[in-house]
């Protein structure tokens, strides 16, 4: 565990630190970003290119405001920073290459499994795998469609820098940074329900397995929060959680069913168990402060801060 750095970064008075005001900041985060995606009205489906051009510009306009927030949030809940806002938000140069790469490196870990399913899968195995990573027309194709520029560029860096790198430095001195961490996953998480107005509008399933659907998209989008709010915390960085979420937007949820039915599926479940366990070794330790040097957010912590 890293303890805090409380070195004249900044000054926290617990008495005047309004709770109800770092609350209402987040929510009024996270409607303007779910709001921003609705001032368009079209019928169209939301993977249609024009659409997503037009929502990405909103997302985009919103994180640009977001600093602004969090700097009304420090003038309203009466707390004075010497550092800048974009530090407490984690976009900074101290230690950018460490909190860039071992952060992904804890992710890919995780998604062992997956992946070396996909080698099995590809007739050329993992030299086709490395292959199609190393083709540079394929990334010409990857960076002219919408689709996937929204779903790899935009969407990680937009809701990170809002959900995580502005909601937490302005829940921490409320909560504490073990209870942020859990906490800002929910508005994450309760933001994705937006989904269910398109699913209602283009979908044929019935009310019920459209929110069963949701219910599980809440479940597993608040879990994926909840690890990049710990990454944040414990680097200071926002560019792990963005690589970490452009990663995982890349492989989406492991196909266990298909895992079971793989006619390789004790070595695939043995990769899957050493992912998991590869993730929990290396979660702490590459994510320690030797790495990444005194962490902005963490001054903002009241003791204990047991996650810093």
């Amino acid at each position: 565990m890293l303890e805090p750095e409380n070195d004249s970064l900044v000054q926290v008075e617990p008495a005047h630190t309004k709770c109800w005001v770092c609350v209402l900041s987040c929510l009024l985060l996270a409607c303007l970003y779910v709001g921003s995606l609705y001032v368009w009205r079209s019928s169209l489906p939301r993977d249609h290119p024009s659409l997503i051009k037009r929502r990405c510009a909103s997302v985009l306009l919103v994180s640009a405001l977001s600093p602004a927030v969090v700097k009304a949030w420090i003038h309203w809940a009466d707390i004075r920073v010497d550092v800048s806002v974009w530090e407490l938000m984690g976009v900074r140069l101290e230690a950018l290459v460490p909190a860039a790469i071992l952060p992904l490196l804890i992710n890919m870990a995780f998604y062992l499994g997956p992946l070396v399913h996909s080698a099995m899968d590809n007739p050329e195995g993992f030299t086709g795998e490395l292959q199609n990573v190393l083709d540079v027309h394929s990334w010409r194709l990857c960076v002219g469609d919408a689709v996937w520029l929204r779903n790899q560029v935009v969407a990680p860096v937009t809701e990170e820098l809002v959900f995580r790198g502005a909601m937490l430095p302005m829940l921490v001195p409320c909560t504490g940074p073990t209870a942020a961490i859990f906490m800002a996953p929910l508005f994450f998480g309760v933001a994705h329900f937006h989904h269910i107005i398109e699913q209602r509008r283009l979908s044929k399933d019935n009310l019920s397995v459209i929110f069963l659907v949701s219910g599980m998209q809440f479940l597993y989008t608040t879990v994926f929060g909840a690890f990049t709010a710990f990454i944040f915390m414990r680097t200071g960085h926002v560019v792990g959680p963005v690589l970490c979420h452009s990663f995982c937007n890349s492989q989406g949820l492991p196909d266990i069913s298909s895992t079971l039915q793989h006619p390789q599926r004790p070595a695939l479940l043995f990769s899957y168990l050493t992912g998991m366990l590869l993730f929990l070794v290396l979660l702490f330790p590459l994510t320690d402060q030797f790495f990444y040097g005194a962490i902005p957010v963490c001054s903002l912590a009241p003791p204990p801060a047991s996650v810093c």
